[in-house]
């Protein structure tokens, strides 16, 4: 009775820990990300580029935002060409500063690497300050009215991308912009004048409000603080959670064995030294991403430390070798010339259903880095798999006709 309080005591404790924040490394810096600094109107980059990364959608975010930025200094270009008669050098030399920013940051996010956050706000404050320069320079204000809908781009892209202290920054130039232009229209026209203006306004507090609206339902999804923002995998804590799922769900008769493989990258140092850390995290996140594709669209995947990873899946047969030496092979084969050494644990899935999951897992990783650490002293390159090791937190467990063995790569 006392050991079963002391694991309760111990279980409440680390879930508690857990609950408050999640804490990833990135490197040599320690990164506190929690849930409610997005819901509070923090700075939510780092969170939305590891939910794009992990759902491969950085790609065709990085084209959209450049077609976007290509297109609105196509339309300035085709406008100015068209009204040559009404524009004088100021006009020109707009148009031209339009051209070459907006294809800067066209190339910025075409690049294969994905924008730094500063490089992000940095866009952000340009394509606001374009569009104010563009629609005050308008000799017709009303086309200059006509081209302040372009800060629902800005908008959206605070918004999405960044936080609503951007989101102020976008608006306040906005509303400059339609004072300005307002004043202008107010002498020929006050009803078209006044009509723009609320009509814009209204776009983009809707825009904004759309954003927001997906933000949050992304956010109910996959809060940030449950996935390590670089490469998008889940944390210790959500890895426990899904993995305690996973046990749950599974019917007996079909799935038979718990399957959990430690994984940790041989000379991971040697590459960040070479490389930087730049380098070390474009590695870290091609593995994750290689990991992925390699496993089963069930199987569980968490990121733990820069050079180690956990895989957790359930098979019908009590060796995993074939998807042990599917992993090292996909590690190999990555263009950064990097190995692996795989602890891998075997368990029968029956018993495991009526013990605490968190203190099985425990165990589980445990085992699993110890055998990781016996194929990395033999050289790294292969794994050490164990069938059916002797639990301690699982009580009454039956022995199960498998005897553990050691094997490699």
């Amino acid at each position: 009775m006392p050991t079963a309080y002391w694991r309760c005591d111990r279980l409440r404790s680390r879930r508690m820990l857990w609950s408050k924040s999640s804490t990833v490394w990135r490197g040599e810096r320690q990164l506190m990300v929690t849930p409610s600094r997005w819901r509070h109107g923090g700075d939510h980059y780092e969170w939305l580029t590891a939910y794009l990364a992990a759902r491969d959608l950085q790609v065709i975010t990085c084209r959209v935002v450049a077609a976007i930025a290509a297109g609105l200094a196509a339309i300035v270009i085709f406008q100015r060409a068209a009204t040559t008669d009404l524009i004088g050098t100021q006009q020109t030399v707009v148009a031209v500063m339009v051209a070459l920013c907006c294809g800067a940051i066209a190339l910025l996010w075409l690049r294969s690497d994905w924008p730094a956050r500063w490089q992000s706000q940095l866009c952000l404050v340009l394509g606001t300050v374009l569009i104010m320069g563009v629609c005050t320079s308008d000799p017709d204000p009303v086309l200059g009215l006509l081209g302040t809908t372009a800060f629902t781009v800005t908008t959206a892209y605070a918004v999405f991308f960044h936080s609503r202290s951007w989101l102020i920054l976008v608006w306040t130039a906005q509303a400059a912009t339609l004072v300005i232009l307002a004043w202008r229209l107010v002498a020929i026209d006050y009803a078209l004048a006044l009509s723009s203006v609320g009509f814009v306004a209204v776009m983009n507090v809707v825009v904004a409000f759309a954003c927001e609206l997906v933000l949050r339902i992304i956010g109910s999804e996959k809060p940030h603080g449950e996935i390590e923002p670089l490469t998008g995998l889940p944390n210790r804590q959500t890895f426990y959670d899904n993995v305690a799922t996973l046990i749950g769900s599974r019917s007996r008769r079909d799935d038979r064995y718990l399957i959990l493989i430690v994984v940790n990258l041989d000379s991971f140092s040697l590459l960040t030294a070479m490389s930087g850390k730049a380098g070390g995290n474009k590695a870290r996140v091609a593995i994750g991403q290689r990991l992925r594709e390699t496993v089963r669209g069930d199987a569980v995947i968490g990121h733990f430390s820069e050079a180690e990873y956990l895989v957790a899946d359930v098979f019908t047969t009590p060796d995993p070798t074939p998807l042990a030496e599917r992993i090292l092979g996909t590690i190999k084969s990555s263009p950064f010339k990097l190995t692996a050494s795989l602890g891998v644990v075997s368990t029968p899935l029956q018993p495991l259903t009526g013990q605490g999951s968190h203190d099985v897992l425990d165990e589980l990783v445990t085992i699993g880095t110890n055998a990781m650490y016996e194929a990395r002293k033999s050289g790294g390159n292969q794994m050490r798999l164990l069938l059916s090791p002797v639990l301690a937190t699982v009580e009454d467990a039956e022995p199960d006709d498998q005897p553990g063995v050691d094997r490699s790569a």
